[in-house]
């Protein structure tokens, strides 16, 4: 009966050591950061097509593979910030910190992943996408990663193209072609990333400059970057307003996102002339439902004359 009970226990410890060790790895993955890659890039895929005409086959294995290459570049860039990481009270707890996870291990994951989701593409979806989705992980996960994070105080604008690549990706896959309409949805998340990341920054400025990574707030100061937020925040307003003036999107998205941009620039004036120290966590999360916005609407506008077949006359 003891040795039963004693078996039996043992089992379950190794349940729950092989479950934290498989959520170890998830988190590996930034899995809210790939979430919201991979939806911008379902947009790209959906506004490509025709509404309910979006090939199966970029849908499904184009959203995987993409999904796999962008937990990939998150996983070396945690393996590449681990003493960061460490040093750091945001990222701490991350699992390379809390030693979870030997990095000799998180290596082969990452590398695994990443042709997985390469090759996802490659023979799934189209070589042109593979391509991209390559340069987009190589920009992340090294070139912003390894040299422009610590070399400038631009890291962020000029490291922004690699996040801003998804919608691109979404689209090739689908039509295997770089549209003008892509790069206008690159355009709104390359301008949209500072300001995202800068109020994050001010907020977590005294852990970067304790291991000497160049954010702006800690180079500039803080007001220096609340000024550049809010011209980065009056561009975006700007640029997002283009896909309805292009005629890629119709009325309810002009009205959703002017919406929005008020929201934006809200926090934006905010930050500029008030001394709260709680705006730039407010502004770091509202910028997150922003963007989630904007590509909503672009999704629900490109839908509305297929679902407007189904409202009574």
């Amino acid at each position: 009966m003891t040795s039963s009970i004693s078996t039996r226990f043992t089992g379950l410890r190794g349940m729950a050591e092989l479950t934290r060790q498989w959520e170890d790895y998830y988190d590996l993955c930034k899995p809210k950061v790939v979430a919201l890659l991979v939806f911008t890039a379902i947009v790209g895929m959906v506004l490509a097509a025709p509404p309910a005409e979006v090939p199966w086959n970029a849908l499904i294995f184009g959203s995987l593979g993409i999904a796999l290459s962008s937990a990939s570049a998150a996983a070396i860039n945690q393996i590449v910030d681990e003493k960061v990481d460490a040093a750091m009270a945001r990222t701490r707890g991350r699992p390379l910190p809390r030693g979870n996870l030997p990095v000799a291990r998180a290596v082969v994951f990452a590398g695994a992943i990443g042709i997985l989701g390469l090759g996802t593409l490659y023979w799934l979806v189209n070589p042109l996408t593979a391509l991209l989705t390559f340069l987009s992980v190589m920009g992340y996960a090294f070139v912003y990663t390894m040299y422009l994070k610590r070399a400038t105080p631009q890291n962020i604008v000029i490291g922004g193209a690699a996040g801003a690549a998804p919608p691109v990706l979404g689209w090739a896959s689908v039509t295997g072609t770089i549209d003008p309409h892509a790069l206008l949805l690159f355009l709104i998340i390359f301008i949209w990333t500072p300001p995202h990341f800068w109020a994050l920054a001010i907020h977590r400025r005294k852990d970067y400059a304790k291991v000497d990574i160049p954010m702006l707030p800690v180079t500039h100061g803080v007001r220096f970057t609340e000024v550049q937020i809010l011209w980065y925040t009056v561009l975006l307003a700007a640029a997002s307003l283009l896909p309805f003036a292009t005629q890629m999107s119709g009325p309810l998205y002009l009205v959703g996102v002017l919406f929005l941009n008020a929201g934006f620039l809200y926090y934006a004036i905010a930050m500029r002339l008030s001394e709260d120290a709680r705006l730039p966590m407010r502004a770091f999360s509202y910028s997150i439902t922003y963007l989630m916005g904007v590509f909503g609407l672009l999704l629900v506008d490109h839908y509305l004359p297929l679902l407007s077949r189904f409202v009574p006359a």
